[in-house]
């Protein structure tokens, strides 16, 4: 990988491990202080036009990814597509973006008001991928967008970061598959995402993955701080097509449970 993008991705790590304590105890633990392929990031945003998919892409693009398959997610009211880079051993991005106009139009108004605040000269740079939270905004609109969506609360409070990254399971040393590291993950202490069981997908359809529970940590909301989720830890394993190569893509049902890995009721 290019000196920048080996930056980027070491900036989105440093600020992600920063409020996920775990993920940095995990990597250790099933590394045993090796480097680990990262399978995939994940990052969320707004559909609407300053802050949208493409916006979070185009600093991708620059780098030589390239947009890939697209997926709907209709209960959750979310739009995403995957890129990928012809260097094997850099991750896929998994942007997603959430359809604001399907929401109500208290938590339209709220979603606006924090785009307002953001510095559009960070818009579509490398920068704004890390720039955690450029607004502010009360602990109440917080609960009133929670009511509505947990994506949508959880991106105003936790603003552009990346909201998971992924162990590669088929680079994992001493690790035969996923189950072996969820028992592993277990045996350490560590809490699993059950949502649609523990493993989501198989080799029926390429792609098993599972992931942690969402670490809490604080945040200062204009009048309150409050602990709440913040990000987790994923662990995907590919399987052959019949092709012979491995699968790249994703499964929308699995990724749909993914999702509630930060749900604060899970």
């Amino acid at each position: 990988m290019d000196k920048a993008l080996t930056q980027l991705l070491e900036h989105l790590w440093q600020q992600f491990v920063a409020v996920t304590p775990s993920a940095g105890k995990i990597h250790q633990l099933l590394g045993s202080g090796q480097p680990i392929q990262n399978d995939h990031i994940a990052l969320r945003t707004f559909d609407l036009p300053a802050v949208n998919l493409n916006v979070l892409a185009k600093p991708w693009l620059e780098l030589g990814y390239q947009g890939q398959a697209e997926y709907e997610f209709t209960s959750k009211k979310l739009h995403a597509q995957y890129f990928a880079h012809p260097d094997p051993s850099a991750p896929l991005i998994f942007i997603s973006e959430l359809k604001t106009s399907a929401f109500s139009d208290c938590a339209q108004a709220i979603i606006r008001d924090l785009v307002a605040q953001l510095d559009s000269n960070l818009l579509g740079t490398p920068e704004m991928l890390y720039s955690g939270v450029q607004w502010r905004t009360q602990y109440h609109c917080y609960q009133a967008l929670l009511e509505e969506s947990e994506y949508a609360a959880w991106l105003a409070a936790w603003g552009y970061r990346a909201n998971h990254f992924t162990v590669n399971v088929n680079q994992l040393t001493g690790f035969s598959d996923l189950a072996q590291v969820n028992q592993t993950l277990h045996q350490a202490g560590f809490t699993l995402n059950t949502v649609g069981g523990e493993i989501k997908g198989g080799p029926d359809v390429y792609l098993a993955q599972s992931s942690t529970l969402a670490d809490k940590a604080e945040v200062d909301f204009l009048d309150e701080t409050h602990l709440i989720p913040s990000c987790f830890y994923e662990f995907a394993q590919r399987y052959e097509l019949p092709s012979g190569e491995l699968y790249q893509g994703f499964v929308e049902a699995s990724a749909d449970k993914i999702f509630h890995s930060t749900d604060s009721k899970v």
